[in-house]
């Protein structure tokens, strides 16, 4: 039987642009019909403002349990390489059941912060030895369960990672947990599209993790396992990658990239941190997105995307948590201006003529590029899921002549819990700022916060 039910709106932001007195109804999970200008009707439930679930088109999961836990200086100084060594010894000690916990715990704080799908950046496949578990896709299991558990929509995206370094290199023991060979990966891609398929909308795609970590022939091949899914890459993150591909490779990841592979609007390129102008350019007109995730690009150190001139070139960006170090949907987008301000020693340099306001204009692109980064139709309009976020009246101040206004204040002025309610497909899944199972998530991740910490 189907399940139907209506949320009204003084204000929605909808695919369109913003529209007052919008009745929406939901249909088994899925906007039904929108009409605005409208009274509520009887059985609407009634809220202030609607604005579009954001993606968050790049995650790793586990790593949400080392957040924090890397913020003392080691005795040679500490960088990316540095701090991956930690990551790395928690990779080797995480079982499933505490993957589990861990992922619905870094799942519910995407929602109350507005995330309402996660892409899943996901390499941790194997037991610690490195064999196989006897359902090769146990780990991706965990990831997908904790989705069911918090309610969040998911696009899977199991990483191939064969070698430690350009040429081919052989991993090392901290990567024995990721490695695969295309036999290998080709099985464990079917068992997570098996696995997938048990949640309503869940969209399996591919990561090829890094050029380091992928020869040419294993790239191409990767191409032709989902030849319609998102495909998602680590690219250009870190100078020493750089340099490395240019001595391994003779140029740059995003050149080499740009190259030789079949790079389309299917494609993330996450972080692409260090490129040229002229790559820049090569990745607009490829019509891939960008994967940006500022709060960890400046935990680790990483640099600044030249973000403004790859949006004046035509480009499409979205936002991700990464390393989840802290998850806040705000602050991943007020951190993405505040590096264009410092780095331009200016103001307001994420706008364009549409979008004058800087919180719109950054709202709306990572809206439109986190969407086509995951495979899903992007904003509140008919035929796409009802994930809708509700903000809290009193921690915003709506203008009466501009209501971007709100987007500005949610983004560069409002104190954490601004997000009132998260509907994920229709279902109310954050209540007064707050996940309907957070003492039981909350709960269980300490549980195992202890275990692996002792």
């Amino acid at each position: 039987m189907s399940q139907h039910s209506t949320l009204h709106f003084e204000s929605a932001l909808l695919h369109d642009g913003w529209h007052s007195h919008v009745a929406i109804s939901i249909t088994d999970g899925v906007i039904s019909a929108i009409e605005s200008g409208c009274p509520p009707p009887d059985e609407a439930e009634r809220h202030a403002i609607a604005l579009p679930g954001m993606p968050n088109l790049h995650s790793h999961a586990f790593q949400r349990a080392i957040a924090g836990m890397a913020e003392t200086r080691g005795p040679g100084g500490d960088n990316f390489w540095s701090w991956r060594e930690g990551m790395y010894r928690l990779a080797g000690s995480i079982g499933p059941d505490q993957l589990h916990a861990i992922a619905a715990m870094a799942q519910m704080e995407m929602l109350e912060s507005g995330f309402t799908r996660v892409g899943e950046f996901h390499y941790v496949h194997h037991t610690a030895a490195g064999d196989e578990y006897s359902d090769i896709a146990e780990m991706s299991n965990a990831i997908l369960s904790a989705a069911e558990q918090t309610g969040i929509g998911v696009t899977h995206l199991p990483v191939f990672y064969a070698h430690s370094g350009f040429g081919g290199q052989p991993a090392t023991e901290g990567q024995r947990r990721f490695i695969c060979d295309l036999d290998r990966f080709d099985r464990l891609l079917d068992a997570c599209k098996a696995a997938a398929q048990r949640l309503p909308d869940a969209i399996v795609g591919i990561a090829p993790h890094s050029l380091r970590a992928v020869s040419r022939d294993e790239l191409a091949c990767l191409q032709e396992l989902v030849p319609d899914a998102p495909v998602h890459i680590h690219i250009a993150e870190q100078l020493r990658e750089v340099e490395d591909c240019r001595s391994a490779l003779g140029t740059t990841p995003v050149r080499w990239l740009l190259d030789n592979a079949e790079v389309s609007a299917r494609w993330c390129l996450i972080h692409s941190t260090h490129v040229t102008d002229d790559e820049v350019i090569g990745i607009a007109r490829s019509g891939a997105s960008v994967g940006l995730c500022p709060i960890t690009e400046a935990n680790l150190g990483d640099g600044i995307f030249p973000a403004r001139e790859f949006v004046e070139a035509g480009g499409e960006f979205g936002i991700g948590s990464d390393s989840n170090v802290r998850i806040d949907m705000s602050e991943e987008l007020r951190l993405l201006e505040y590096g264009q301000r410092l780095s331009r020693q200016s103001r307001n340099i994420m706008t364009s003529d549409d979008f004058r306001s800087t919180g719109r204009f950054l709202y709306q692109s990572a809206i439109e590029g986190g969407s086509s980064a995951l495979g899903i139709v992007a904003g509140i309009r008919v035929g796409a899921s009802a994930d809708i976020v509700s903000v809290d009246m009193n921690a915003v101040y709506r203008s009466a002549v501009n209501e971007d206004a709100v987007l500005d204040q949610l983004i560069f002025a409002a104190v954490s819990g601004a997000i009132d309610r998260v509907w994920r497909r229709g279902r109310c899944v954050v209540h007064g700022g707050s996940h309907v199972a957070r003492d039981r998530i909350e709960r269980e991740y300490r549980k195992v916060l202890t275990e692996l910490l002792a």
